[in-house]
């Protein structure tokens, strides 16, 4: 599947929801795209180079983007609110003549639906406590899904750019949980 892509310096996770404000010609001109056809676009965090302007190498998976909601109260400025859909893999990318970066991409693939296992409930308590305080930190209530809670803490605790895509990257949700279970405590969070 070809698709473009949109780097940026920040983390999409499936279920997740972004913010983005888009004012590039390129970007204005592939968000309007995809809308007509109701089709997805990727996010990508960017492994080297810049935000705005090009030449952005993304890393190689990145979260497929469902666009939700569009609004352009200033002309030439789109405010946009995307959900991530299913991770991908690149397997190619090319630049076009407007600058756009498009990737032939490969779904990375679901992981197995586990329920959160007693050694990491501490995780799911956390996330519980978090959206009775700030229901907007997090997409929809807390559910008891590996995978799900593992994202959503990948989303919201302060790590740095690298560790959340190496969270994205993972396909063991128990690992993932893990890990951040092991940050939670470092970090006397639990």
């Amino acid at each position: 599947m070809d698709i473009p892509l949109f780097p940026l310096h920040t983390v999409l996770f499936p279920g997740g929801s972004l913010r983005l404000k888009v004012f590039e010609a390129r970007y204005l001109d592939m968000v309007s795209e995809r809308m007509r056809a109701e089709r997805p676009f990727g996010i990508c965090l960017i492994k080297s180079g810049p935000e705005v302007g090009g030449g952005a190498e993304p890393e190689t998976v990145g979260t497929l983007a469902n666009i939700v909601e569009a609004d352009m109260d200033t002309p030439g400025i789109l405010m946009l609110r995307v959900e991530g859909g299913e991770r991908f893999v690149i397997e190619h990318t090319r630049i076009g003549a407007d600058q756009l970066l498009t990737g032939t991409v490969r779904a990375k693939g679901e992981e197995a639906a586990l329920p959160v296992p007693e050694h990491c409930l501490p995780s799911l308590e956390v996330l519980t406590v978090i959206a009775q305080r700030a229901p907007e930190a997090i997409a929809g209530p807390p559910r008891d899904d590996a995978t799900w809670v593992g994202f959503r803490l990948a989303e919201i605790l302060p790590l740095k750019a690298a560790a959340r895509q190496a969270m994205l990257e993972m396909n063991d949700p128990v690992a993932r949980l893990e890990i951040l279970m092991a940050f939670l405590r470092k970090n006397q969070l639990i």
